[in-house]
């Protein structure tokens, strides 16, 4: 007696009874899962493949190296800093102007700083599509980001949470499963020593350079090592800085090499210039 097996799509395999005969056939012909089984399997030493879908962070670098080659959707994501209001709208402004571009929501949660609209509108975001819910206790914050998320009404949300324990985040996680735009949370540096439930965690901080210094910190996927570095001049900068400016760490070495003694031996040791040296 032989058992068909078969899977939704209708395609029917037949399995031998005996152990050996079934050895056999699966030797000839390997199972194939359904495809939305196999896009759910991720295997640990490449970076997961997506199951729902991505908003492109705008910087190609960055794309590259996150699971489905963007802002996860469906899905928590963490960025820590160590102080917050500094580089929030230069890392998301580009898939922020994306989002607008289509018409949909950007929703912020409990910013330290009230968003600058002149610069928003620099950096290409609309201020018409920004809703900016202003709570600044941390249950405040937290219910609020909690309940947006479960309403799925903004095409990203942005939540800053700095006191959100750890059960906190997997609620939220939990919630996020059935929101389709990408969630954001920013939190502290110190935060990076504690375990989260979201999926992916990100460190940023300054470059000299005008850029952004982004490391993974958890992924779907292997290890990430060192640094990207994004390039992010403020906006309203671009058009006036000038070459050299434009590269401060060249200054910087600069002044540097310039301010190294060249010579041996320590000044105090020399004699004035015009004094003679005292006789005894």
């Amino acid at each position: 007696m032989a058992i068909s097996l078969s899977w939704a799509g209708g395609v029917h395999t037949p399995l031998a009874s005996q152990p050996g005969a079934s050895r056999v056939g699966a030797h000839r012909r390997p199972m194939v899962l359904p495809p939305d089984v196999e896009s759910a399997v991720w295997r640990g030493d490449s970076l997961g493949t997506p199951v729902t879908s991505t908003v492109s962070s705008g910087f190609l670098v960055l794309d590259a190296e996150l699971p489905g080659g963007g802002w996860p959707c469906r899905s928590l994501t963490e960025v820590l800093q160590v102080q917050p209001t500094v580089l929030e709208w230069r890392l998301l402004a580009p898939a922020m102007r994306a989002l607008v571009e289509q018409d949909r929501q950007i929703v912020v949660v409990g910013p330290p700083k009230a968003p600058h609209l002149p610069g928003l509108r620099q950096l290409g975001v609309d201020e018409r599509r920004l809703v900016w819910v202003d709570v600044q206790k941390p249950v405040e914050r937290l219910w609020a980001t909690e309940q947006l998320i479960k309403s799925n009404a903004a095409g990203m949300l942005v939540s800053w949470l700095p006191q959100a324990r750890q059960e906190q985040i997997r609620r939220l996680q939990v919630c996020a499963q059935g929101c389709d735009g990408p969630v954001i949370l920013w939190r502290p540096a110190a935060a990076a020593d504690e375990a989260s439930a979201a999926p992916l965690r990100l460190r940023a901080r300054f470059g000299v350079d005008w850029e952004l210094r982004i490391h993974l910190l958890k992924r779907k996927g292997p290890p990430h090592e060192g640094e990207l570095a994004l390039p992010s001049v403020p906006g309203g900068l671009q058009d006036i800085l000038t070459p050299r400016l434009s590269h401060p760490s060249r200054l910087i070495a600069a002044r540097h090499s310039r301010d190294l003694p060249h010579a041996v031996g320590s000044p105090s040791s020399r004699q004035p210039a015009g004094r003679a040296p005292a006789s005894h």
